[in-house]
């Protein structure tokens, strides 16, 4: 076991390595370090709601939720991006071969090609949101370690969309299977959104009639089935700010993402093993 252990990590070294060469890549993540740069203005300055002055402490709540999400959201996209065309780089190239013509099983070659991805844009996305916590503790003087907790939930994120996007890219071309997890994660918030004004006291009292009793819906089925990709990010980032104790709908959201994974990576290593190695 020790052996297998190292040889993943081997190729998850030489995984890391390799995409962190790319010269796109170091481009893509100087624009997203000075975009965030330049928002560091919205940490200072005086906000009024509804004729109230915020205190820095909430300023500092809302504009780091923003910032956050958008730095997770924009994270999956890179990772899919750096996911899709792996296997077939790879193989075009001879590396796969090459890698398997040597005492290396199949899963060990795909596990190590799982966790180099998902480490580099891990540590991607917490780079950036580690700039985040930096520039909030400088200008406001806020410490918000819970930050970074936070953005370590949201990896499972990540590692969902590498190992379905290495799943789709062996069953269609490599863009059909970008798109069809940047589509999984788009419906995913859209209901989320769609749940959330649904279950508003508004929505609530134009809907319920007397006498009328809450039945299951095929909907709501597919909206609990569906991967939550949307409510494990609203879940980590619910740590920011201490909101205080968080109820079983938030954390069956990270327990259905580990779900889909290990189903994905099984499926995976089943239909890796049968794939013919050029």
């Amino acid at each position: 076991m020790p052996k297998a252990l190292s040889t993943i990590i081997r190729i998850a070294k030489y995984t890391l390595s390799d995409e962190v060469r790319q010269k796109s890549l170091v481009v893509m993540f100087v624009i997203c370090a000075l975009f965030i740069f330049l928002i560091r203005g919205c940490y200072q300055g005086n906000y009024m709601v509804n004729g109230q002055v915020l205190d820095a402490g909430t300023v500092i709540r809302i504009v780091s939720k923003i910032t956050f999400h958008v730095i997770a959201a924009g994270a999956m996209i890179l990772t899919a991006l750096l996911s899709m065309r792996v296997f077939r780089r790879d193989r075009d190239y001879g590396m796969q071969s090459c890698i398997l013509s040597k005492p290396i099983a199949r899963w060990q070659y795909v596990a190590g090609k799982i966790l180099g991805l998902w480490a580099l844009s891990s540590i991607f996305m917490f780079i950036l949101h580690s700039i985040i916590f930096i520039i909030a503790s400088i200008n406001l003087k806020v410490v918000m370690p819970e930050y970074l907790i936070a953005s370590l939930l949201c990896c499972f994120n990540l590692l969902f969309v590498v190992i379905a996007v290495l799943l789709l890219s062996l069953l269609m071309p490599d863009i059909i299977a970008f798109l069809c997890v940047i589509g999984i994660g788009v419906v995913s918030f859209v209901a989320d959104g769609i749940f959330v004004l649904s279950h508003s006291q508004m929505a609530q009292a134009m809907v319920r009639q007397p006498g009328m009793q809450s039945e299951l819906t095929w909907w709501q089925v597919a909206y609990y089935l569906w991967p939550k990709l949307s409510g494990t990010q609203q879940f980590a980032s619910s740590f920011i700010g201490s909101e205080g104790p968080h109820e079983f709908g938030s954390i069956y959201s990270l327990i259905n993402v580990l779900i889909y994974v290990f189903i994905l990576v099984s499926l995976l290593f089943l239909r890796f093993r049968n794939e013919d190695i050029i």
